[in-house]
């Protein structure tokens, strides 16, 4: 069945971040008729500039919550009469993860917890939760935190009772133009003439914000519970992404930052065993699952990945060159952009 969020009461979390701004576009666009929208995060700035551009006289079931996950008592409130919880809130910077470690964990562990007791005790249907490449064999602070949240969305399908919701997960890579990642901070430097380059060897998976949001919808439609949902998207290497926006900018490397990894890594090795590939997206498992394998593989024609495998952006079978790292460019971040 096809997905249908008319007249649905839905929540979003970090609601004012690049996801979430795309996310509520998509919506309006496909579901008008959507009963409730309520953007969840606690920056009044940001809620009072998103308002500007999704006002509530013309979007008359959008609603503005300030709150903070952390908050276990205001996000309860938050959720009374809500059907789905699209789970965004998150501090994902990794150096500042690594100063204010507690902060982080404070935000991406504690407060994924606050949003499940939170979904279980006001009669939520759904949960899809925002995960990170960074979660699979993690090395830096943010990444922990988030691989931790994974698991505490995956198990929450066991804590459930009778209740009628189910949990999951979506995990993806460097979304091309989000803010603070490289190719704002690219589009930036290249005034100057230099574009610091941290490994010439460094490559990053790549997706556009659309595609998260697409992702986000197919776990909604189709999710049983308790599965993490990893897209099949091309990668690129860093140099070739500094051809792309300044082809005549010198590449100056500056060596790898703390936390920081050559590859980036959406299926590990071990997560192998219990991954199985469908057209568009892999799907990874949960340990102990409240429903059959093999009636899973059956429903969506799936077959499980061979033992080894893992998906990493450095041993990728599709890749984009500086060409179409520019004409992604103009279709996602500005379609001005010229080299």
């Amino acid at each position: 069945m096809a997905l249908d969020l008319n007249h649905k009461a839905i929540l979003v979390t970090g609601g004012t971040g690049s996801f979430g701004k795309k996310f509520v576009e998509m919506v309006y666009e496909r579901f008008p008729d959507v009963k409730r929208l309520v953007i969840y995060s606690r920056d009044e700035l940001k809620q009072f500039e998103m308002s500007q551009v999704f006002p509530h006289e013309k979007y008359n079931s959008i609603r503005y919550f300030i709150g903070d996950v952390r908050d276990a008592e205001r996000f309860k409130r938050a959720c009374e009469g809500i059907d789905i919880i699209v789970h965004a809130a998150a501090l994902k910077q990794v150096p500042a993860a690594e100063y204010n470690p507690m902060e982080c964990i404070k935000t991406n562990v504690l407060g994924a917890e606050n949003v499940i007791n939170a979904a279980l005790d006001c009669g939520v249907k759904e949960v899809v939760a925002l995960s990170t490449d960074k979660a699979a064999a993690p090395i830096n602070l943010y990444g922990a935190t988030k691989l931790c949240s994974d698991k505490l969305f995956v198990a929450a399908n066991n804590m459930k009772g009778k209740r009628d919701i189910r949990f999951s997960v979506v995990r993806y890579g460097n979304v091309i133009g989000s803010r603070g990642s490289v190719v704002p901070f690219f589009l930036k430097k290249r005034k100057e003439g230099v574009l610091p380059i941290t490994h010439p060897e460094m490559t990053r998976f790549n997706i556009s914000l659309e595609e998260g949001v697409e992702l986000v919808f197919h776990a909604l439609e189709n999710h049983w519970g308790g599965e993490i949902y990893v897209p099949k998207i091309p990668s690129y290497v860093i140099t070739e992404l500094a051809k792309a926006i300044g082809p005549d900018c010198k590449q100056e490397i500056v060596g790898i930052r703390p936390g920081e990894k050559l590859h980036e890594e959406m299926i590990t090795e071990t997560d192998s065993l219990s991954t199985v590939e469908l057209d568009k997206y892999y799907v990874i498992l949960p340990a102990t699952p409240t429903w059959s394998f093999d009636e899973f593989l059956n429903a969506f024609n799936g077959k499980m990945v061979p033992m080894g495998f893992k998906y990493n952006s450095g041993t990728n079978d599709e890749w984009l060159d500086a060409e179409q790292l520019r004409e992604e460019i103009r279709l996602h971040v500005d379609p001005n952009f010229t080299v």
